[in-house]
């Protein structure tokens, strides 16, 4: 009878201790393929009002205000992005389309209204600025999660927020524009907080910072995000408003059609 009543309280204690057990933290790639899904798949589509403004250095400022709108084809796969610029009048009625294809190679147009020509953008030049700013083309539809090999290497905290800490290196040499990156990702959203990028040299070259984050219609986002150049001291920081979700978007609206005469809600 003390043997089983013994045995009772032995398993009753590991049962216990098992209860209590923190849980276990994902891996890195677990983790940044979480954050992938977060940053770029809220929603089947999403559609908002967004002003950009580039700072200089010595603080000289230029202000980019545009329409982006996304439309996911398969959920957490294929995608496709229009972007309308609506001021300054330099980039006034410039268009951007991207078919997101996970695996291989994005396809990227560029409408230049001076000239009324459709431009292919090379897949080589997807790490080139973005109309100027600080964010690469890469940047505005995601780096897929695949292309890097992550490690996570710590906790920490950003901002109050508990987060992880995640080293990503390319799996392939010179398919990104940094050899080696740090993301700090929300436990919380698995939105990135923070991400400190750095070149061959290992000197830190470029950082992303989640500056405000709001939940709109049951999904967190990154209302509020700058990236800066570490080197040059330019920065780009990019506000979004008027964030919509789920607004059953046309598949036309992502068409090199659409580059050319784009639908009349999205110009005004």
């Amino acid at each position: 009878m003390k043997r089983m009543l013994c045995g009772w309280i032995v398993g009753l204690t590991m049962v216990a201790g098992a209860a209590t057990a923190p849980a276990q933290a994902p891996g890195g790639e677990e983790i940044m393929r979480r954050s992938h899904l977060a940053m770029y798949y809220p929603g089947e589509d999403m559609r908002a009002r967004i002003t950009m403004r580039l700072v200089s250095r010595d603080g000289g400022e230029r202000v980019r205000e545009m329409t982006m709108t996304r439309r996911t084809v398969k959920a957490g796969g294929e995608q496709r992005y229009f972007i309308f610029f609506h001021r300054p009048p330099d980039v006034r009625d410039l268009a951007f389309l991207v078919w997101k294809y996970p695996g291989r190679d994005d396809d990227r147009w560029l409408y230049v209204p001076a000239l009324k020509l459709v431009r292919r953008i090379a897949a080589s030049d997807k790490h080139t600025s973005f109309v100027g700013s600080d964010f690469s083309y890469e940047d505005v539809s995601g780096r897929e999660p695949e292309d890097d090999a992550h490690k996570l290497l710590r906790d920490d905290t950003v901002v109050g927020r508990d987060a992880w800490v995640v080293e990503s290196v390319p799996r392939e040499s010179g398919s990104a524009d940094f050899s080696r990156k740090l993301s700090w990702i929300d436990k919380a959203t698995g939105l990135p907080l923070k991400e400190e990028y750095y070149d061959r040299r290992g000197d830190q070259v470029r950082v992303f910072t989640a500056e405000e984050l709001k939940e709109v219609q049951g999904f967190w986002t990154v209302t509020r995000r700058v990236m800066k150049n570490v080197q040059s001291g330019h920065r780009s920081e990019a506000v979004l408003a008027d964030v919509r979700y789920n607004q059953k978007l046309s598949p036309d609206l992502f068409s090199e059609r659409a580059l050319r005469a784009p639908p009349v809600e999205l110009t005004r």
